[in-house]
């Protein structure tokens, strides 16, 4: 027998003499540190949260024509925080980090977006809180990282974990939150950061707890819609007709920003003189139709609830349009999702009024998916979140809606850091 083989013989007999170790659980040391970043997240967004309804309850006092000067000081006061603090940057800004920064979310910007965020949404503003909680919660998973020395991809990993359990926490989803913060970074590709999606379950499910001890949001559908049947097959083949309308709307909502951010980029003046502006035509369109004031978590069960008339709802499509683009490009802080579940409501709401026949849930879940997923490039988790949030049992008109607006959606993402 040669020496090597007897030198393998002699090792595998010695393994063989040892006792077995075995570890009985799947989790190690890096579970624990998702399943911390997942709690501090929660508590970040809870305190975020108590934070923003005491301000809402505060500004709503302000009613009537004195929303055009509160809405004012609250952009220009958002814009001096942006001046001296540092310009906190939008999703661009966040998706270009963990892409092409080493997925580094600096955690010196999160003063500025959570003073800014706050006066942009309670006052009024046509932007979610969604945004500046993932970006406050994606940087605190790049702090964790960097202090335990972590780099590459088990520092992005973490800032995608993070950003899943701020977005989580608001929406009371965890699978869909999670997906969602991979979705959000490729415009194709949703899979390419696959290494953080168990990062993102772990730190999302021990967020949603969280959030749901402190706020007691997110144990239920959100949103009422009614009870809806599959009593045809058909209902697939208007899933995609209402998907190809809402997809319409999300091209017109992409032109008007596209046009506007042409229009504020030729003032050359600080920001708190855009934010200013900004305040100002947000509050003339909330004083004469108040149901676009704010970023749309309540006022969708207020279109639900209500008999309102199809001129009507056609106005309040088209102005809440214009407010969630001008929000956006006059330097306004926060996330456009929940507004565009908005504008997807009003559309289904009209559809179902024009053709009676047709199931008004089915008809507002589609378009809510299609317009969506027309803007951010997120179908999977879209479906997901829709189905959380709305109650909506059947799961697949829901993603043949989405498939539809991403399908047909520009060729050029309006996140353009989505692009390769």
């Amino acid at each position: 027998m040669k020496i090597s083989a007897k030198r393998k013989l002699i090792r595998y007999l010695d393994n063989l003499d040892q006792p077995l170790k075995f570890n009985p659980f799947v989790f190690s040391r890096t579970f624990i540190l998702w399943a911390f970043l997942g709690i501090v997240g929660g508590v970040i967004s809870g305190l975020y949260w108590m934070i923003l309804e005491l301000l809402t309850h505060g500004l709503a006092f302000f009613s009537g024509w004195l929303v055009i000067p509160t809405m004012a000081i609250c952009g220009l006061l958002a814009g001096l925080i942006i001046h001296f603090i540092g310009d906190p940057g939008e999703i661009h800004l966040i998706v270009n980090n963990i892409r092409f920064n080493k997925g580094k979310l600096d955690p010196r910007n999160n003063p500025s977006m959570i003073l800014s965020s706050l006066l942009c949404v309670a006052s009024g503003g046509s932007l979610g809180p969604e945004a500046p909680l993932v970006q406050v919660t994606g940087s605190t998973g790049t702090w964790l990282g960097k202090l335990l020395r972590l780099k590459g991809e088990e520092l992005r990993s973490l800032s995608i974990a993070g950003m899943a359990s701020g977005f989580t926490a608001l929406f009371g989803a965890p699978l869909g939150g999670s997906l969602f913060s991979l979705e959000i970074l490729h415009h194709r590709y949703s899979t390419k950061y696959y290494r953080a999606l168990i990062p993102a379950f772990v730190a999302s499910c021990f967020s949603y707890i969280i959030f749901a001890l402190i706020i007691h949001l997110g144990l239920g559908p959100v949103w009422d819609l009614p009870a809806y049947e599959m009593n045809t097959k058909f209902d697939f083949a208007y899933a995609v007709l209402f998907g190809v309308v809402a997809t319409g709307a999300g091209w017109l909502f992409i032109y008007i920003t596209k046009l506007l951010k042409t229009v504020f980029e030729k003032f050359n003046v600080p920001i708190y003189f855009k934010t200013l502006i900004g305040g100002i035509v947000l509050g003339v369109i909330a004083f004469y139709y108040p149901l676009t004031r704010y970023f749309g978590h309540h006022s969708i069960n207020d279109l639900l609830t209500n008999s309102f008339t199809m001129e009507f709802l056609f106005v309040i499509l088209v102005l809440k349009i214009i407010a969630i683009a001008v929000t956006v490009t006059s330097g306004w802080r926060g996330g456009f999702i929940i507004p565009l579940f908005f504008v997807g409501t009003s559309l289904g709401i009209i559809i179902h009024l024009l053709f009676p026949f047709t199931d008004l849930s089915l008809a507002v879940v589609a378009c809510m998916a299609a317009i969506n997923v027309c803007v951010t490039r997120t179908p999977m988790s879209t479906t997901i979140l829709l189905a959380t949030l709305t109650g909506f049992t059947y799961f697949i008109p829901i993603l043949f809606a989405s498939l539809t607006g991403y399908f047909l959606a520009p060729k050029i993402p309006f996140i353009n850091s989505q692009m390769d």
